[in-house]
């Protein structure tokens, strides 16, 4: 019961702050504010060269794997007790973590250019 009053007091919250925004927040536009923008130059400058994606998608790669890894640590805490049952969810865990990592590998996502 508590927890639906803790989610009524946040939505109220929402509705009072977006209600807060419309009223007080600025009502002119800027032409200047209203110009593409990105990187600190003019959008589609001829000097500027594009962000490689393999770098982005390099990093998104070594986030989900380091996120993933994480949940080894408390597995580790709670092994004592559990034994049998955590070895094999683990183990589990373990091969979806290692299917992953074959199929970025086999992608090329760890190949860099």
């Amino acid at each position: 019961m508590e927890l639906v009053f803790v989610f009524l007091i946040f939505g109220l919250l929402g509705v009072v702050l977006l209600s807060m925004n419309a009223l007080l927040g600025p009502k002119k536009t800027n032409p200047d504010k209203e110009k593409p923008f990105e990187c600190g130059s003019p959008y589609l400058q001829n000097e500027i060269k594009p962000f490689p994606i393999k770098f982005s998608l390099v990093a998104f790669v070594f986030l989900l794997f380091d996120i993933e890894v994480v949940f080894f640590f408390p597995w580790a805490l709670i092994f004592k007790e559990m034994r049998g049952p955590a070895l094999f969810i683990m183990l589990a865990y373990g091969a979806v973590l290692a299917a992953g990592f074959i199929y970025a590998w086999k992608k090329g996502a760890f190949e860099w250019d």
